[in-house]
Parts: C-alpha cells; structure tokens; sequence
C-alpha cells in the first residue's frame, strides 16, 4: 500500500513537472514568435527626402510593435495632421518591415482666411504654407473647400484654361466670378457654368474686339462690355 502512494506521488511530481516544463518552453516560443513579427523597419517613400523623413519621425513609434496588430486606419489617424498629403499606400512586407507610398495634394490656389494665408489642396484642406504661389490663382469670398473643389471641377472639365486664370471671386448667393491674366472678368449664372465658360473661351479666342466684361448670369443671355 505505501510503495502505491510513493509511485502515486511520483507520478504527479512528474505531471506537475511537464507541466512547468511546457509552460516555460511555450512562454519562450511565444515571445520569439512575436520578436520575428515586431516591425524594425520602416520605410517612407514618395515625396522629397526631406518630407519622408519628417513623417517617418512622426509614426517612429510603430517600430517594435507586433505587425499583425497594425492596421491602415491606426497609420491613417497619424498621418491627418499633415495637410499636403493627398492619399497613401501601405505595404506590410512579412515579417518585420513596413513600407508607406505617399502621394502629395495638388495645389490649386491661394485663399486668405482668418488673416491666415494658405493653399487650398485638391484633398480640400488648407494648407498652412506661409507663402502665396504666383503661378495659383487667388481665392476670395466666404466659401467653402467643398464648394471651390466642385467649382475647379467643372473648370477642368471645361474648354476654359485654368492658368489663364488670376482672380476667384465667391458670392454670398453661391456665384462665382473669374478675372483671366488679361484682366478680362467673366460673371457666371449659378448654375450651367460649364456651358458658360466654353461659351467664354470661344469669345475670349475668337473675337476680333477685346472686351474687359463677360456677363452671362442672365439665362440665354452674354453682356459684353468695354467696361
């Protein structure tokens, strides 16, 4: 009876000891498998040296961290405070690196607002530049980003030369004006601008007599003036 309770003994000595064994060995393999998935290196790419390394400081906090929990979104909430990007691309190259393509916004134009001077961007953000380009057009007028990116975009799509253009006026009713580089000012109708500008650029190239006024906010009506 008593060599049964030894060999009883013994037996869950040695399950308790397999146990622990497995434990440990278990704990070990966790922590090499998540060391091999930690990120140590991370690449930024697509715009100037300059600014690639400006943000790849800024999201230097990824490395180190398990690559798996790491999500486009997470990148993305760290990335909105830098107002020229227009959009990017994250590649996870397993296990242990992380690439991100920026793509820079577009400037469209100058805009003053709160006695601030900024550039509009065509990802519709303002763009804390400090400078003013002179090759942009200028924006002027209580609107909203979201207003002038459908006003440039209808300008795009029509015949009408965005470079030629110097001056954006915005109106309280939601009209806009344009003042060309040869101070030729062209009044749009709130709506059908498209047509109105084609409309504008055949008589700005096509006519013999050059005119300082455009006025087409009347329906079916152009008003042209020396004045």
């Amino acid at each position: 009876m008593h060599q049964q309770i030894d060999k009883k003994h013994k037996y869950i000595l040695l399950i308790i000891l397999f146990l622990f064994l497995s434990t440990i060995t278990n704990l070990k393999v966790s922590k090499n498998l998540n060391n091999f998935s930690n990120i140590k290196d991370l690449k930024v790419i697509g715009l100037s040296d300059n600014l690639n390394q400006k943000i790849k400081k800024k999201i230097s906090f990824l490395l180190n961290q398990n690559i798996f929990f790491i999500s486009e979104d997470f990148i993305r909430e760290n990335l909105n405070e830098f107002q020229y990007l227009e959009s990017f691309d994250v590649f996870k190259v397993f296990p242990s690196k992380i690439v991100i393509n920026l793509k820079k916004t577009n400037y469209l134009a100058n805009t003053i607002k709160d006695n601030e001077k900024y550039i509009i961007g065509s990802n519709g953000k303002l763009i804390d530049d400090k400078m003013i380009d002179a090759n942009l057009p200028n924006v002027f007028g209580n609107f909203s980003n979201k207003n002038f990116i459908s006003f440039h975009n209808i300008i795009m799509q029509s015949k009408f030369d965005y470079k030629e253009i110097k001056n954006i006026f915005f109106f309280k009713n939601g009209r806009w004006d344009i003042e060309t580089n040869f101070g030729i000012i062209i009044k749009l109708p709130k709506n059908n601008i498209k047509n109105s500008l084609d409309s504008a650029q055949n008589i700005i190239k096509n006519s013999k007599i050059k005119y300082k006024v455009i006025d087409m906010r009347i329906k079916n009506q152009i008003i042209l003036s020396h004045e």
